[in-house]
C-alpha cells in the first residue's frame, strides 16, 4: 500500500501575544517537492517576514507565458497506472531507457498512478513504440495510442519495497484545518495558513494540464491543429484542491492558413461542411468529442452531452486523475477571465488569503453548493472581495479601467464584440500603497457588505465604484466583460438576506476575539470559528446570545429613558414625581 507521507511531532513552548504560554506542535512533513509540506520547507528557510501588502516584485512571468511553458511540460509528460507493490527505483531505471526523466511523482485515484516527466518530448515517442495493445480473454480492445500507460511486473515479487510517497490531492480534513488554524499565531497566520492548505499544489496543477493534454491528443484526431486549454480556478490562482477541471477546445489555429504562401493568381481552401450557426457548429463538435470521448477516451467515463446550455459543453470524469470535467469550444472570454484573476492574484500577497477565506467561510454556512441553485458562486464571491479592495483608501488593487490604461498595442483584445483589453505584464503594474492587516480587511470585508445598500447598488470591478442597478435582481454584480450581464442573476431575495447577516454575524464574532481570546490553542478562535462546521455551534450561541427582536429591544430602551427619567424626578423629601419626558 502506498504511503502518503511521514509526521514528526515535536512540542515547544511558545508565547503567543494576547493568548498565554501554550506549546504548539510542529510538524515535519516529508513529503514530494511542490507539495504545501514542501512549500512550508521553504518559507521556513526563507529570511525575513513579508510586511502586508507586500509582494515579491521580482520579475513575473504574464499569464500566456506561464500557460505556454505548463502545455509543453504537459506534452513531455506521462500517465502511468502501477501496481501497488513496485520498486520506484526499478520503475524509474526502466523509463530511463527512453530518455532521461525531468521530474516524477506518484499520487492515488482508482489505485497508484505516476507522472513522468520526460526532458524531450521524443521519449515519450519511444515509451509509446515500446507499448503494445493488451490483448484479453472475452473482451476486444479498441487501439488507441494515448500517454496514459499500464505498467505490470513480469516477474512479481514478494519480498517487501520500500513505501512510495505519494503527493497529496485532496484538501485537508475539518479535524486537520481545525489543528492548522488553532495552532496559528494570528488571525493573519489563520488566513495564510488555509490559503496554503487548500491551494493547488505544483504537482496538482501538472496533472490539470497533462489532463487537458490528454483530451487534446483525442480531439486532435479530428481537429489536427487544435488546442485544448484549461480555464478558471485551474489557472486562475484561486483553484483549490479538489476542484473541477474546466476545458475549451480551441478552434482558431484549425482555421488558419497553415500552408505556405505561393505565388499565382490562386487561393486554396478546404472543401468543409457548412451549418446554419455557429452554436449548431459547436453543439455538432462536441457531440463527436462526446462519442470518442465515452468510447474511445482511456479513463473517461460517465460522459454526458449537455448541448442546448447556453454555453454547450461535454461533461464528464477523468478516473486516473480523478477530476470532474467541463469541457466547452471557443470559449475565450472564460479565459480572459481567468488572466484577470491571475493578474489580481498576482499583485497583492493578500488577495489569495482574502478569497480563499471568504470562499471557505461561504461553504461552511451553506452560502455556496456545487449543486445549481439560487446561492452564491465563488466567482461572485471572488468578484465581491476584488471590489472591496478597489474601495480601501489606498486601493490594495486597481480597477479594470485603469488596467485598461496601463495596455500596449500588444495587449489589445476585442472578444465577439466585446472589449476585453487589459495589461499582461505584471511588471508594469505599480503595487498597492495600501499596509492593511489581512485580520483588518476580514473584518471590515463583513462590516462593508454587512451594510451594503444592495437594494439600489451594483457592484463593478471596471471602475471600482457603486453603480445604480440597471434591474430589479436582488444581487447586482456586472460581468467584467460582457457588461450586459449580471453574474449574480441567480441569487434571490432570501440567499442574500442570508449572506448579509451571515457577514454581520461574522463581523461581530470577529470584533469579539479583540476583547476575548482563548488562552487555549485547543479551543477554535478568530477564523476557525467562522469556516469550520464544528464551530458552528460556538457561533450560533453567541448569535443567541446577542440577538434580540427588534420589538424588545425598543422596549428596553423605552424602559431605560424612563428610569433615567424617573431618578432624575425624585424629590428631597424622597416622593417620586412623574416626569413628563418620559
Amino acid at each position: 500500500m502506498a504511503a502518503c507521507g511521514v509526521g514528526l511531532l515535536v512540542r515547544v513552548p511558545l508565547c503567543a501575544q494576547g493568548r498565554g504560554q501554550v506549546y504548539r506542535p510542529i510538524c515535519r512533513l516529508l513529503s514530494c517537492p511542490g507539495t504545501v509540506a514542501a512549500d512550508l520547507k521553504r518559507e521556513e528557510q526563507s529570511s525575513g517576514n513579508v510586511e502586508a501588502g507586500s509582494a515579491d516584485r521580482s520579475h513575473q512571468k504574464r499569464f500566456s507565458e506561464v500557460q505556454k511553458e505548463r502545455r509543453e511540460q504537459a506534452q513531455r509528460t506521462v500517465l502511468i497506472s502501477c501496481p501497488n507493490k513496485i520498486s520506484e527505483k526499478k520503475f524509474l531505471k526502466y523509463l530511463s531507457q527512453h530518455g532521461p526523466i525531468n521530474n516524477h511523482f506518484f499520487y492515488e485515484s482508482y489505485g497508484l498512478h505516476a507522472i513522468v516527466e520526460f526532458c524531450r518530448k521524443e521519449s515519450v515517442s519511444s515509451l509509446q513504440d515500446a507499448t503494445y495493445t493488451p490483448s484479453t480473454g472475452k473482451e476486444a480492445a479498441i487501439p488507441f495510442r494515448s500517454r496514459f500507460f499500464n505498467v505490470k511486473l513480469k516477474n512479481p515479487s514478494t519480498s517487501e519495497k520500500p513505501p512510495i510517497q505519494c503527493s497529496n490531492q485532496s484538501p485537508p480534513s475539518s479535524r486537520k484545518l481545525l489543528e492548522l488554524l488553532c495552532y496559528a499565531e494570528s488571525i493573519d497566520d489563520q488566513l495564510n495558513t488555509l490559503l496554503k492548505a487548500f491551494q493547488i499544489t505544483e504537482e496538482n496543477a501538472k496533472l490539470r494540464h497533462l489532463t487537458c493534454s490528454l483530451i487534446e491528443d483525442i480531439a486532435a484526431a479530428y481537429f489536427p491543429y487544435c488546442t485544448v486549454r484549461p480555464f478558471g480556478s485551474s489557472v486562475n490562482s484561486f483553484g483549490k484542491l479538489g476542484c473541477d477541471l474546466d476545458m475549451f477546445l480551441d478552434l482558431d489555429e484549425t482555421g488558419r492558413l497553415h500552408a505556405q504562401k505561393t505565388s499565382g493568381n490562386f487561393l486554396m481552401e478546404f472543401q468543409v461542411k457548412n451549418v446554419p450557426s455557429e452554436r449548431i457548429a459547436t453543439q455538432k463538435i462536441l457531440s463527436v468529442l462526446g462519442e470518442c470521448l465515452d468510447h474511445l477516451g482511456p479513463g473517461c467515463v460517465g460522459v454526458q452531452k449537455i448541448l442546448n446550455a447556453r454555453c454547450p459543453l461535454v461533461r464528464f470524469s477523468h478516473q486516473a486523475s480523478g477530476f470532474q470535467c467541463d469541457l466547452s469550444t471557443n470559449n475565450r472570454i472564460a479565459l480572459k477571465s481567468s488572466e484577470l484573476l491571475y493578474i489580481y492574484g498576482a499583485l497583492d500577497s493578500r488577495v489569495r488569503a482574502l478569497v480563499f477565506s471568504i470562499r471557505c467561510w461561504a461553504r461552511a454556512r451553506s452560502l455556496t453548493s456545487s449543486i445549481p441553485g439560487a446561492w452564491i458562486t465563488n466567482f461572485s464571491l471572488t468578484m465581491m472581495v476584488i471590489f472591496f479592495l478597489q474601495r480601501r483608501s489606498p486601493p490594495v488593487l486597481p480597477t479594470l479601467d485603469y488596467l485598461k490604461t496601463l495596455a500596449g498595442t500588444e495587449d489589445k483584445c476585442i472578444i465577439e464584440g466585446h472589449n476585453c483589453t487589459f495589461i499582461s505584464d505584471l511588471n508594469r503594474i505599480k503595487p498597492s500603497g495600501n499596509t492593511e492587516t489581512l485580520e483588518l480587511l476580514l473584518k471590515e470585508f463583513f462590516e462593508y457588505f454587512g451594510n451594503f445598500a444592495f437594494n439600489k447598488n451594483s457592484i463593478n470591478i471596471r471602475q471600482g465604484r457603486e453603480q445604480n442597478k440597471p434591474d430589479s435582481s436582488p444581487l447586482h454584480i456586472q460581468n467584467p466583460f460582457e457588461t450586459s450581464l449580471n453574474i449574480s442573476k441567480n441569487v434571490n431575495q432570501s440567499q442574500l438576506e442570508k449572506f448579509v447577516e451571515l457577514a454581520r454575524e461574522s463581523a461581530w464574532v470577529l470584533q469579539q476575539e479583540d476583547q476575548d481570546r482563548p488562552s487555549s490553542s485547543y479551543q477554535p478562535w478568530g477564523l476557525a470559528l467562522l469556516v469550520l462546521p464544528s464551530a458552528s455551534n460556538s457561533m450560533s450561541l453567541a448569535k443567541k446570545k446577542r440577538k434580540v427582536p427588534p420589538r424588545e429591544r425598543i422596549k428596553n430602551l423605552l424602559e431605560s429613558i424612563r428610569s433615567d427619567n424617573t431618578e432624575d424626578s425624585i424629590n428631597t423629601s424622597g416622593k417620586r414625581t412623574i416626569s413628563t419626558r418620559a
